[in-house]
Order: C-alpha cells, then sequence, then structure tokens
C-alpha cells in the first residue's frame, strides 16, 4: 500500500523562507521528481510508504509551523498505485485519487485522511481533528522543537537541549505543552491500525 500527501501552503505570500525547508524534510523521504514534487508555487505533492505518512505529515506541518503567519494543508490518500510516471504529479493509482479527493473537501481541517476503508478513515479523521486543535497552535519555537524531536527520536530531553541550545526545562514544557507524547501514540496507533487493515 502506498500514500500520497497532497498538501499547500496557507499564507504562503508572507515569506518565501518556508521553500528550501519544506524541500529539505521532502528530501528525507525521497527523491524529486519521481517521489516528491513542489507546484503552483505553495503547493506540493509526496509518494511515500503508507506506514510513513502520517509521521510525514507531521513532520511537514512541524517545519512549516517554525515560520510564524504559516500553515500547511495535507491530505493523505491511501490505496495503489498503477501508473508509474517520471513525475510523482503524474503517476496514478487509487492513492492519488484518494488524496486528491481528500484535498478537494479539506475546510476548517489541516490535516485529513481517505482510504478505501471508510470505518478506518472515520476513526484516524477524527482523532486527526483532536490532534489538529493542538497543532494548529504550535508557536515557531515549540515546532522546531517538535521537528527537530521527529528528526532525531534517539535523543532524550537533556541531548535535546543540548543539541538546540536550549534549557532542558524549556523542552519538557514545549513537548508537553505541544501534545508530542499523544502525537506519537497516535501515530503509533495509525501505523499498528494500518498494518491490521
Amino acid at each position: 500500500m502506498q500514500a500520497v500527501l497532497t498538501g499547500d501552503i496557507i499564507s504562503s505570500q508572507s515569506s518565501n523562507d518556508w521553500q528550501q525547508e519544506l524541500i529539505n524534510v521532502l528530501n528525507a523521504y525521497g527523491a524529486e521528481p519521481n517521489e516528491w514534487e513542489l507546484f503552483r508555487g505553495d503547493s506540493f505533492q509526496l509518494e511515500l510508504n503508507a506506514e510513513q505518512a502520517l509521521a510525514a505529515a507531521i513532520h511537514i506541518k512541524a517545519a512549516i509551523k517554525t515560520f510564524s503567519e504559516l500553515d500547511v494543508r495535507i491530505a493523505i490518500g491511501l490505496g495503489d498505485k498503477n501508473y508509474n510516471a517520471p513525475k510523482v504529479t503524474q503517476s496514478n493509482g487509487s492513492a492519488f485519487v484518494h488524496s486528491g479527493t481528500a484535498f478537494d473537501t479539506i475546510k476548517k481541517n489541516t490535516l485529513v485522511l481517505k482510504s478505501d476503508n471508510t470505518e478506518f478513515d472515520t476513526t484516524i479523521n477524527l482523532m486527526l481533528s483532536l490532534a489538529t486543535l493542538t497543532m494548529d497552535l504550535w508557536p515557531p519555537v515549540t515546532a522546531a522543537i517538535i521537528k527537530t524531536q521527529l528528526e532525531q527520536p534517539q535523543l532524550n530531553q537533556t541531548e535535546l537541549s543540548e543539541l538546540m541550545g536550549k534549557a532542558q526545562s524549556a523542552i519538557s514544557k514545549a513537548l508537553s505543552r505541544a501534545g508530542y507524547t499523544e502525537i506519537t501514540r497516535l501515530i503509533q496507533y495509525y501505523t499498528e491500525t494500518l498494518k491490521k487493515h
């Protein structure tokens, strides 16, 4: 099973600095243009293994939220890939169709998912709508801490504080306020449930 993330940057005109940050994150999950591509100036598409999809979406969100005023909308489509083009935006399959359909229906939620399994979608989307209540409010400093912790999950809070040059107490408070433990549990639930389906 493949996943396709379709997204766009909210309030992208307020800054151009986000582009390189987004490219760095996308490069961690694949190669351009076969697995990811930027298009229309502030939109992107990324194809990757379905198990990585939610973690990647939250990673992208944390990276974009390091810029004040900015946010990102992401639709995750799960399914197959039946046409492999040189550019990801020209490939096709149910994962691509689901991602596009879900993206077109995004309203207030900034993170949605669509697959062939309605029951799975309903549960995950409820969880995502609750998670984004917190994630949408991450200030840039908190988003930077979350992004670094997602990129270096093996680091404990002391090591993270040394890496980022911040007090360990500040790291601890930021991760707690940002709901980091709950977000990692959500990612774990998503990957475990995905395996069952």
